[in-house]
């Protein structure tokens, strides 16, 4: 044949090979769209996660999400943190595979299994020291907010009294006690104190000074006989609260959250739920301040990717009787057998110390970022626990006005000396999560009024997948900021921006 012949014969099957992928890719597309339909169709109206992020995940590893649609995402949302080792890291399929081939059995309610007493002994090892060594641990049913409820019922019961402590901006559960210690319930029987923070301190004032007053306000509320809050049977805070806006708590205000609660022989709770297994830079979040809690509430990645949540406590607040807490799912053997390889896999190879060094990383370009978007108004975090608050650059900072203080006078309540944070933008945040989806990456939001993006990347992140989700997350901001002010003009990508 000629030439010409040859080249001519080649043509319709690249045609073909064309048309295939069209229609694969159209019938992906419809598949995927069907899936949505139903699912908005049939699910209840109080679902979230799937209003914001529209996607069909069929396939996952490690940080990866492929969709139904056959695009692939950068998954920082981590199941909210649930999946310390990202998705079906080989030793936790190992393990999971290892139980269903034993025959051992799946269900076994609170029954002893070797595969509970090698989850128990791992957990044990990674304790804070002054808490491991006199702990006693308590299953409870699969979710983190269950493990809250029992944390309660525990305190109460050894102290005999029935108030709690709680702070502004918490986040413990759905359930009815959970929720009620939370900062967004509506029939609130639990005290609430105030959290110290920088960037919007209750007080005006951030810092080491604002976390005093915080401090010096939590005394006062326990010591005054007038107050209204009698002495309570326990305190729960979060070292980190993250859907308060990823807020860390200071070292030296949680050592005197400490000090307060163990004069007044208060039990203080401490919920790792999210913070655990090395997500903030060390194995347990209050690590960082020296903390001893009496009592730590666990569940997300500690059953590496399953349901699973404890408490675990001080032997002598252990007064309950036989039967005081349960749960039909307390024995769920698969989720054990994840988490101990899970925990095993973090504290052998130093994931929570990495998780250190690459989130500071991450917090020193981003706050970079910050610098660059007047629309960035805070960037915060602990390891790989960050957030980045969105604002109203040019709207009214601090007070809503002058107007406000007695007779107009500023002076009467003057407002901090740098005027005050922005107010939140809540739509700029959902803007930037739209946009972060565009390229690819999956973000939560957070904070006040969802108006802050958060960054929780399994711990095997690499360097590489770790400038990629900033460079994603950057390129996102800046179309968001160039719509916010220019709405008629192209956004820049990264690498434009960065010449």
């Amino acid at each position: 044949m000629e030439p010409g012949s040859r080249a001519g014969a080649r043509e319709p099957r690249v045609v073909e090979q064309a048309d295939g992928q069209a229609d694969a890719c159209a019938g992906a597309r419809g598949a995927h769209e069907g899936i949505l339909r139903r699912q908005s169709a049939r699910e209840s109206a109080a679902r979230t996660y799937a209003r914001s992020l529209p996607i069909v995940p069929v396939r996952a590893r490690g940080l990866t999400i492929e969709g139904a649609d056959g695009r692939r995402y950068l998954d920082c949302l981590s199941g909210a943190g649930t999946l310390a080792l990202g998705h079906n890291h080989p030793v936790v399929l190992e393990a999971i595979r290892k139980v269903l081939d034993s025959g051992a059995p799946l269900h076994v309610l609170d029954l002893a299994t070797p595969v509970k007493d090698a989850f128990i002994t791992e957990l044990f090892r990674t304790l804070p020291p002054g808490l491991a060594d006199h702990a006693r641990v308590q299953f409870c049913g699969p979710a983190g907010t269950d493990a809250v409820e029992a944390a309660f019922k525990l305190v109460r019961a050894a102290t005999g009294r029935t108030g709690m402590l709680a702070f502004a901006g918490a986040y413990h559960g759905m359930t009815a006690g959970s929720l009620g210690a939370s900062g967004h319930a509506a029939d609130v029987r639990v005290a609430r104190l105030p959290f110290p923070q920088d960037y919007r301190c209750p007080f005006g004032m951030g810092g080491d000074r604002g976390a005093e007053l915080a401090a010096r306000w939590t005394e006062s509320v326990l010591d005054d006989p007038k107050s209204g809050v009698p002495l309570p049977a326990g305190m729960i805070l979060e070292p980190v609260q993250g859907e308060g806006g990823v807020n860390p708590a200071p070292d030296a205000w949680m050592r005197r959250m400490r000090r307060i609660t163990e004069s007044r022989s208060i039990p203080l709770i401490a919920d790792e739920i999210q913070t655990g297994v090395g997500r903030t830079g060390t194995f347990w979040a209050v690590e960082h301040s020296g903390v001893t809690p009496d009592v730590m509430v666990l569940s997300k990645a500690i059953g590496g990717s399953l349901p699973l949540a404890v408490v675990v406590y001080r032997d002598d607040l252990d007064v309950w009787e036989p039967g005081a807490h349960a749960g039909t799912f307390r024995g769920n053997q698969l989720a054990m057998a994840a988490g101990t390889a899970t925990l095993a896999y973090v504290r052998e190879h130093g994931l929570a110390e990495r998780a250190g060094t690459l989130g500071a990383r991450m917090l020193t370009r981003l706050r970079g970022l910050a610098a660059e978007f007047p629309i960035i108004g805070d960037v915060r975090g602990r390891g790989l626990m960050i957030g980045v608050e969105l604002v109203e650059p040019g709207a009214q900072r601090g007070a809503e006005s002058t107007a406000d203080s007695i007779d107009g006078d500023p002076e009467v309540f003057p407002r901090p000396a740098d005027g005050g944070p922005c107010p939140v933008a809540p739509e700029l945040a959902a803007a930037v999560q739209r946009e972060c989806l565009r390229r690819g990456l999956i973000v939560e939001l957070g904070g006040r009024r969802a108006s802050v993006v958060r960054l929780l990347p399994p711990l095997t992140i690499s360097d590489e997948q770790a400038t990629a989700v900033l460079d994603r997350l950057a390129d996102a901001v800046a179309a968001v900021a160039r719509g916010h002010t220019d709405p008629g003009r192209p956004a820049a990508t990264h690498a434009e921006r960065a010449g």
